[in-house]
């Protein structure tokens, strides 16, 4: 997994780190920079949903068959400010021969959540 996260630009750009994972399941972090602000100071979506996006990617490819994404829907909770820690986990809940459901919790440094996400992976063979 550290290859797969170390190849990859976005979480290179980001500055996402990779905490935690274990098959179905992956725990990313970064810090909040001044350049993934929006106009109102808060962290733009998209950096949110990268690392959202991170933490599935990892958590569909630990059982070491290759895996994308077909789809992520996430939902915004709460903003988050320059400077703060965001965390996000990827659960497998759901898993079938080419195909697998994922929850994304993204939550701040006091467990507050920021965005719930949900992904849709598809297994190559």
């Amino acid at each position: 997994m550290n290859e797969l996260i170390n190849n990859d630009r976005i979480a290179k750009i980001f500055g996402i780190k990779l905490e935690e994972y274990r098959e179905g399941y992956a725990k990313t972090s970064m810090i909040i920079r001044e350049d993934f602000l929006n106009a109102y100071n808060i962290a733009h979506g998209a950096a949110i949903y990268a690392l959202a996006d991170v933490s599935f990617a990892i958590a569909c490819n630990s059982h070491g068959i290759k895996a994308i994404a077909l789809s992520m829907n996430i939902n915004y909770r709460r903003p988050v400010t320059i400077g703060k820690k965001v965390i996000a986990e990827a659960e497998e809940v759901s898993k079938g021969r080419t195909t697998a459901l994922y929850n994304i919790k993204v939550i701040d440094e006091e467990g507050k959540i920021i965005a719930l996400a949900i992904g849709l992976a598809y297994f190559s063979q």
